[in-house]
């Protein structure tokens, strides 16, 4: 059989953002993959809650196909499956066990496994509780790729048998994210779909302070929210953004807020594709505090940390325009430099000509242009 340079992806989603922030991760990646040069296939469950929020059924940088089931999966891309030069299959994909069955038998090529939400598979295999992924797959991934770096990459070796684990953050695409020259109407603004772990730290660092901010003007952008909260009169609820209407809203902000889910933040070195958007649009962050956020910016310099209201009101009080600026525009250079698409593809061509048993320098073989070669970091 004949090995085409096809990388594929079987993901939660990547036409419908509604919801969910995978589609932001794999829509920054595999574009990253195509200004690269590689051929990526993206394949997806057709679901009625994306079907009616579908904000991207075309996507330039990549196909994408949808699917009714897993026998529908196997029958129509088996042949595909079998030649690619890699599959990855993502966390939180329906019937995933089956799914990573499928992949596991039938791809020839590196098989790996890309889990954009880590601390809570660990949780989840641990109990056998894990409808996308059972314990027992783990080790015949040639390799795990993970949303969540530091010692969680150590714990999927150690405790679960992978053979290989490599932190694959987020990425931002920082053409598509730039600063807006529009006026900052908005004091402090969030964007994150509902979640009951994160809503204590969103009532406590955007609410509270909304409340005792009157006359200044917040907003919340993001799905499934219940109808029972109370939100303060000045603070502006917005049920769904598009993606292409992120830059603009970030434009808007005096501040934003980046807030980490429970489970993330325990881990730690878990950036969100928030993180990355704002910077990369020119907006300051306040975020909660979690292990190893030093590493991506710079505590004081490049961005604002919170613990309490109190800590956000005094920086919406206290820090200056210009203060404020010098944060934003440190923190864009530091994204730009480090978390592009671009930036991020690479890694994933690295890790996967080692998956390859090829040295990480070498030339990527079957993984796009042939004659390109891939730099280490």
């Amino acid at each position: 059989m004949r090995r085409s340079d096809e990388i594929i992806f079987i993901g939660l989603s990547i036409t419908s953002s509604w919801g969910n922030g995978h589609a932001s991760t794999y829509r920054s990646l595999l574009r990253g993959l195509h200004r690269r040069g590689h051929k990526v296939l993206f394949l997806e469950r057709d679901q009625p809650w994306y079907a009616s929020n579908r904000d991207a059924p075309i996507l330039p940088f990549c196909q994408s196909r949808l699917y009714a089931d897993v026998d529908e999966l196997r029958s129509r891309f088996t042949p595909r499956i079998r030649a690619a030069a890699a599959v990855i299959v993502g966390s939180y994909v329906d019937d995933g066990r089956n799914v990573c069955d499928w992949v596991l038998e039938h791809a020839t090529g590196v098989k790996a496994f890309y889990d954009i939400d880590t601390p809570v598979t660990l949780a989840r295999l641990r109990d056998d509780s894990c409808e996308y992924l059972a314990a027992s797959q783990v080790p015949d991934f040639d390799l795990m790729l993970s949303f969540t770096g530091g010692p969680t990459l150590q714990r999927l070796e150690r405790d679960f048998g992978a053979k290989c684990a490599r932190p694959l953050y987020c990425s931002v695409d920082v053409d598509q994210h730039q600063p807006k020259d529009v006026r900052r109407d908005i004091e402090l603004g969030y964007l994150g779909t509902y979640s009951d772990d994160r809503q204590p730290a969103l009532e406590e660092l955007l609410n509270e302070p909304a409340r005792r901010m009157p006359k200044r003007r917040f907003a919340v952008v993001g799905a499934q929210y219940p109808p029972h909260i109370a939100w303060p009169k000045n603070v502006q609820r917005i049920d769904h953004m598009a993606p292409g209407s992120h830059a603009q809203f970030y434009g808007r902000q005096r501040f934003t807020l980046n807030l980490t889910r429970a489970d993330m933040r325990k881990a730690g070195h878990s950036p969100s594709v928030r993180l990355f958007e704002a910077a990369a649009c020119g907006t300051p962050i306040i975020s909660d505090e979690w292990v190893g956020i030093d590493e991506v910016l710079e505590p004081g310099k490049e961005i604002l940390l919170a613990s309490s209201t109190e800590d956000v009101t005094r920086y919406l009080d206290e820090v200056s325009d210009e203060q404020a600026r010098q944060i934003a525009v440190a923190a864009r250079e530091r994204v730009c430099a480090e978390h592009s698409s671009v930036h991020r593809a690479e890694e994933l061509e690295r890790y996967l000509n080692a998956a390859r048993g090829g040295p990480e320098r070498r030339k990527v073989i079957g993984l796009g242009d042939a004659e390109r070669a891939v730099a280490a970091p």
